[in-house]
């Protein structure tokens, strides 16, 4: 496959001029039979890695993927495409089910979609031995890891599917993975010397929210009513608030339901597929709404609750803006429930799997509690280091004063440096204030120069600023040894004294932040909503999601260029050839009409 006839397939195909970060390198492993780790955020261009390749080659790609609604979205958007994919699920009857693997055994269907519990059966492992599998994706990989926030023990038992086809290359995709769950992906999975692609996980189009959790429900409410109908995502840890928000909003008058495990599976999918098709407009859910969500146009993420970890935050949030457009995410945060959250994490019977949870939410609370840019404490707990503030979040819209922090820093850096950097946050915090505890006392610690030093400030200010100082990139907290602190590179200078560094007043009370909402593009609303309602009436008459037709953003684009011809049709991005046969004409149609109405004079009165 030359690289002149990959950029063809992906602008006939797909609709796209050119590829995004790290696509074609991902692309470049599979064709070299590599092994590969891609990361990278929701909304990202994942799935294309795979697609691309396999749609050109020869043979069949297999796809694991953790829900039915998911893959038939993914193959619902592909068959749109011309693209011959299909699934395998216990939804089909066994007459659908033989045609399938008939299609597989030829080579027919290009991208085959499976669960993992399907892809571990000995029968099916067996038919692949006999197939022309080319490669083998393994989506949400973070599903797989104990370090994982959502560990599935199917997937972790995916490493039985590398041992029945040894010689096929691998390539395990997800948006969320810290470095303990990047090596366990790799060390479960039994990848061979993978290529690991990294691109940023910023997503810079979200705006990251925390506001105080004061009168939640009136906050709710208020938020939701300011946002016209657009599509949202609201996330309860409970299904007795799930219930009763959902019916709160629907006396609104605003089209909700909600959505949690105990629900009948009729009902959920129905909830599901009403939003997707853009009949629901907010869903009011616990976690069990999760991945099988490929809606592009949800434009805000409510946390009701604060979430248990940063990797749940990420993923949650990333369901917001994969269209690229402008949306939200906004956590109502309250620090009394981090209390009842430890005790639930505290319930659970493995010790192990007890301690990683709370030190990933000790992480969760402290992006909540955080006083520095929110975007750098995301991105820093993903290793991804960076010193420039986002100007997209409610603390660069309304930043905390600044003052002189080294010598704040200087302590802190020097008592990690001097207990041996073996020692959590708590720890460190209680050297400093002059602890008489008896553990501090049989460890010695009561001799060291920095006990005492910060006697004068409380457990809050100092714990805000190792937090600060763990955003900034100068203090790494190992999760995989107990939480503790660890100094980097960077803070060698600061130890030193050779540069200052400015840090924020601890704010030992959270103030609520109130961010300006801005417009979220230049184009013409009117002919957007004309162009919406076409796209619905199609969906509707084809019985699919309207995102499968057209997504929003190719929608404004189309309203910021008037496409009136095929050429220029061809011109928007996410309309390829085989979109444009099908509904081109019909866009190019609603878009004339639109612009002679707006040509014709006014009639005198």
């Amino acid at each position: 496959m030359t690289a002149a006839a990959l950029s063809k397939t992906l602008a006939d195909v797909f609709g796209y001029a050119s590829f995004r970060q790290g696509q074609e390198q991902v692309i470049a492993a599979v064709q070299a039979g590599q092994d590969a780790l891609v990361l990278m955020p929701t909304g990202g261009g994942k799935s294309l890695c795979y697609q691309l390749p396999a749609i050109m080659g020869d043979g069949v790609t297999l796809v694991v993927s953790p829900l039915i609604s998911l893959m038939q979205d993914q193959v619902e958007s592909l068959q749109t495409m011309g693209v011959a994919a299909a699934a395998l699920h216990n939804g089909l009857d066994t007459e659908q089910q033989h045609e399938i693997m008939q299609d597989a055994a030829q080579g027919i269907v290009k991208l085959l979609y499976v669960s993992p519990e399907r892809a571990l059966q000995g029968y099916f492992m067996r038919q692949l031995q006999q197939w022309p599998i080319t490669l083998i994706a393994i989506d949400e990989a973070h599903c797989i890891s104990q370090w994982g926030h959502d560990f599935r023990p199917e997937y972790g038992q995916l490493g039985q599917l590398r041992e029945a086809l040894p010689n096929i290359p691998f390539m395990a995709l997800t948006a969320t993975a810290d470095a303990a769950t990047e090596a366990d992906i790799v060390q479960r999975l039994h990848l061979h010397e993978p290529e690991i692609f990294k691109s940023s996980f910023d997503r810079p189009n979200i705006r990251y929210i925390v506001e105080e959790k004061y009168k939640p429900q009136k906050q709710l409410r208020d938020y939701i009513a300011k946002q016209k109908g657009a599509s949202g995502i609201v996330y309860c840890g409970s299904r007795k608030k799930v219930e009763d928000l959902a019916e709160r909003l629907r006396n609104d008058g605003i089209r909700a339901r909600g959505y949690h495990a105990r629900l009948p599976h009729e009902e959920r999918e129905e909830v599901l597929r009403g939003f997707v098709r853009d009949d629901i407009d907010v869903v009011v859910a616990t976690v069990a709404f999760g991945m099988g969500i490929n809606k592009p146009n949800v434009r805000f993420v409510i946390h009701f609750d604060v979430p248990r970890s940063i990797e749940a935050y990420y993923q949650e949030t990333g369901r917001a803006g994969r269209d690229g457009l402008p949306a939200e995410a906004v956590l109502l945060y309250d620090p009394s429930d981090a209390g009842w959250i430890r005790s639930m994490i505290n319930d659970h019977p493995d010790e192990q799997r007890r301690q990683v949870e709370l030190h990933k939410f000790s992480a969760m609370q402290a992006l909540g509690e955080a006083q520095t840019c929110r975007r750098l404490v995301l991105l820093n707990y993903f290793n991804e280091f960076r010193d420039k503030t986002c100007g997209n979040c409610d603390i660069c819209l309304d930043p905390p004063r600044q003052y002189d922090g080294t010598t704040d820093a200087q302590k802190v850096l020097s008592c990690i440096y001097r207990v041996g950097q073996r020692f959590g946050a708590n720890h460190i915090i209680d050297v400093l204030r002059g602890s008489q505890s008896q553990r501090l006392t049989a460890l010695g610690h009561e001799q060291l120069s920095t006990f005492g030093i910060g006697a004068e400030q409380s457990q809050s200010y100092w714990l805000s600023i190792i937090r600060q100082l763990i955003h900034r990139g100068l203090v790494l907290q190992n999760i995989q040894h107990y939480g503790t602190l660890q100094l980097t590179e960077a803070a060698r200078p600061v130890l030193r004294g050779e540069v200052a560094l400015q840090l924020a007043e601890p704010r030992i009370n959270l103030a609520v932040s109130k961010p300006k909402v801005t417009d979220r593009a230049d184009y013409d609303k009117l002919l957007f909503r004309r162009l919406r309602a076409l796209r619905k009436s199609i969906a509707e008459a084809e019985d699919k999601p309207p995102f499968v037709v057209f997504n929003d953003a190719t929608l404004v684009e189309m309203a910021v260029h008037y496409p009136t011809d095929e050429q220029s049709m061809l011109m928007i991005s996410g309309v390829g050839q085989t979109k444009f046969a099908r509904y081109g004409e019909a866009f190019i149609d609603a878009i004339t009409a639109y612009l002679d109405a707006e040509d014709e004079p006014l009639l005198s009165l």
